[in-house]
């Protein structure tokens, strides 16, 4: 697919990229002294060209240790709400994407796009927001993007970015044990404009199942286990769009 194909990426800058591919050695040792990072099966990651990363999301660790810790640096999707004051400055310096999650967002859309067409990753969390990691709620974007670009969808699995009983900003303890599960890749097929919306919840579909096996597969795998629901009056806001199992509330 080509940079002016719908929709066009063309007029969209990449987002930086040097910090994510200089910087990523000084800030993985940074973060391995306060924690012990485990990386699983990452041999399954493309070693070059487009790919998304689907990942479930527990706690504020999870974009950094996406973006810097794998192979691959990875362009994370973040909601647009954390791209305010130092924090804002640092993740734009550190060439994340700004999402807005009420509304359609073309340039979320045609940034990761332009990520993808020059043959680098996106990171996608189709939970939307923090929680329980079990995947009851799955947005469609990394369908779309996947049918589109026709970029491989790796699923991740995290444990421990979040402790059992932990706030929604809570980070764990030092010292702790942070798992990263990389799953099989799922190979989706780029298919031309116009994308119907049963295309997309097609692929959506297929997504949620594979995500949903890569977890099951990391729990055996690592004998480790997700934290459980936030605590009351902690669950964020988020659209109510894509597949929504029922107590995902």
């Amino acid at each position: 697919m080509t940079h002016d194909e719908p929709p066009s990426s063309t007029e969209v800058p990449h987002p930086t990229q040097w910090p994510l591919h200089r910087l990523r050695g000084p800030a993985q040792r940074l973060i391995r002294r306060r924690y012990d990072v485990r990386l699983h099966q990452t041999e399954r990651i493309p070693a070059e060209g487009p790919v998304i990363f689907a990942a479930n999301h527990l706690g504020v660790l999870d974009g950094p240790l996406l973006a810097i810790f794998g192979p691959r640096p990875v362009h994370a999707l973040t909601k647009i709400e954390m791209f305010e004051g130092r924090v804002g400055r640092f993740l734009r310096f550190a060439g994340q994407i700004p999402l807005e999650r009420y509304a359609v967002d073309p340039y979320a859309i045609r940034m990761s796009l332009r990520v993808l067409r020059d043959g680098n990753a996106v990171g996608v969390f189709p939970e939307g927001t923090r929680g329980d990691g079990e995947l009851r709620r799955f947005h469609h974007g990394a369908a779309y993007l996947a049918l589109v670009s026709g970029a491989p969808v790796v699923p991740v699995t995290f444990f421990g970015t979040r402790e059992p009983g932990g706030g929604i900003n809570s980070t764990p303890a030092r010292g702790s044990r942070l798992d990263l599960v990389y799953g099989t890749p799922v190979t989706i097929d780029a298919r031309p404009w116009p994308r119907t919306r049963g295309m997309v919840r097609e692929t959506s579909a297929l997504l949620l199942e594979r995500t949903r096996a890569t977890l099951t597969e990391a729990i055996a795998l690592t004998g480790r286990s997700l934290p459980g629901p936030l605590p009351p009056g902690e669950i964020e806001d988020d659209p109510d769009t894509g597949f929504v199992d029922e107590g995902a509330r």
